[in-house]
């Protein structure tokens, strides 16, 4: 094997180790510590591993996934804690009670973690998705403003309808002043 191929390897195998961390709920303080790096080192890593991610949509798709599995787990851990409180109510047991009641909260605060740190997917995604949205309106309002240039019925109505869904800060101008043949 080259040099240059072993240092990739050995430069995805610590990102690996540094992510795994991350994705525990680790901070990058504490990878650092545990994987006995710098912490400048780890959050590189980290900020590195993120751009790979947000421009590869096969590991976003398998991201999204795992995503979904891991909420749900949270849903159903958070249900059974629920029956833990009812079970207690109906024992009289406030110390059970007590503790089911933290229990629901570190999970749902633990869920929430997760879900804000996968945010920076999502929300890579819905700039993407917005762009997209954005270009194919551009590209039907040229569309619908050069068919119809030449009518100057045609042209008022599609200005008109247009200007039901234009931005309200955005100027759109009808011309009602229309010779009719």
């Amino acid at each position: 094997m080259s040099t240059e191929l072993e240092r990739t390897l050995d430069h995805l195998d610590i990102m690996n180790n540094v992510v795994a961390e991350y994705l525990q709920g680790s901070n990058p303080t504490q990878i650092a510590k545990d994987l006995d790096m710098s912490r400048v080192r780890v959050v590189g890593l980290i900020d590195e591993w993120r751009a790979l991610i947000a421009n590869n949509e096969a590991i976003r798709s398998r991201a999204r996934e795992a995503l979904g599995q891991a909420d749900q787990h949270y849903t159903k851990l958070i249900s059974h804690a629920y029956e833990v409180i009812d079970s207690a109510d109906a024992r009289d047991n406030l110390s059970a009670k007590s503790n089911a009641i933290k229990l629901i909260a570190d999970m749902e605060g633990k869920r929430i973690s997760m879900l804000q740190q996968a945010g920076m997917l999502e929300n890579n995604e819905l700039a993407e998705e917005l762009a997209e949205t954005q270009d194919k309106q551009d590209v039907l309002e040229a569309i619908l403003k050069e068919v119809v240039a030449d009518c100057s019925h045609c042209k008022t109505k599609v200005m008109q309808r247009l200007a039901k869904v234009a931005d309200p800060q955005e100027a759109v101008v009808v011309d009602v002043n229309f010779n009719r043949s």
